[in-house]
């Protein structure tokens, strides 16, 4: 399977609680489903925040603090233990999307919601790392087929493509220099991809052409052997002499 949206590494099966949900029930649930957070849903399945495992120890972290966190200690409830507001994602976001907004925002997993706004799934940290289990073979078949083929057209064997650990490896040749960062960035954005290194030649140094420009030579002119006898007399004025 390839893996290129949130939508394919999801878990769609979620387990959501509601903000009254008490600390136990919290506790009992995520035990019961063998997870580490759960989303906190409104009565119409929308995402108000998500509770972990890590809120609970915190709030019992906070017993013993000389200064206890006041947001802590005491919470009875999921809605007082949750972090909020629901930082989402939406199923057809990229990859590289999605965990750039779980860095951005400094969380380790997204309720991912519909076009509705209700929860369609949950996508973690480890879901989008997912896409770097895939095999070699698997990578290089979809570069050599999805992206120099179909995409960029080129004839099969133009360009041979070796994979190793998700590293690509491209040698050939290509017509023009300027369409290096194409075959580059395309094979990047293949997920598992890790790096692509090319090795490749031009049939043109970077010029865009579709032909070879002809070389052609500049005709010198014969040297006039007679000139030096037929020379005009120097007049004055031209060499800046007065003839004496």
């Amino acid at each position: 399977m390839r893996y290129s949206t949130v939508g394919d590494v999801m878990t769609r099966e979620v387990v959501g609680v509601r903000p009254g949900c008490t600390f136990k029930e919290v506790a009992r649930t995520l035990d019961r489903h063998r997870v580490t957070a759960l989303p906190v849903v409104d009565p119409e399945g929308r995402p108000l925040g998500v509770v972990s495992a890590s809120d609970l120890l915190r709030h019992e972290a906070g017993r013993g603090l000389v200064v206890p966190d006041p947001e802590r200690v005491g919470a009875e409830t999921a809605a007082a233990l949750m972090t909020s507001p629901a930082v989402t994602a939406r199923p057809g976001w990229s990859i590289a999307e999605a965990a750039r907004t779980m860095e951005r925002h400094g969380v380790r997993r997204l309720p991912v919601v519909g076009p509705d706004g209700r929860l369609a799934g949950l996508v973690s940290g480890r879901d989008l790392l997912r896409p770097y289990l895939r095999g070699d073979a698997a990578l290089a078949d979809e570069i050599r087929h999805d992206v120099l083929e179909h995409t960029l057209r080129l004839d099969p064997g133009r360009v041979r493509v070796r994979v190793d650990e998700g590293v690509v490896t491209l040698t050939g040749r290509l017509d023009a220099a300027t369409d290096l960062p194409v075959v580059v960035r395309l094979c990047r954005s293949v997920p598992g991809v890790v790096a692509v290194h090319p090795a490749l030649t031009f049939a043109y140094g970077g010029a865009d052409l579709d032909v070879e420009p002809p070389r052609t030579r500049t005709a010198r002119a014969a040297p006039d052997r007679g000139a030096r006898r037929h020379q005009p007399a120097t007049t004055a004025g031209s060499t800046g002499r007065e003839p004496r």
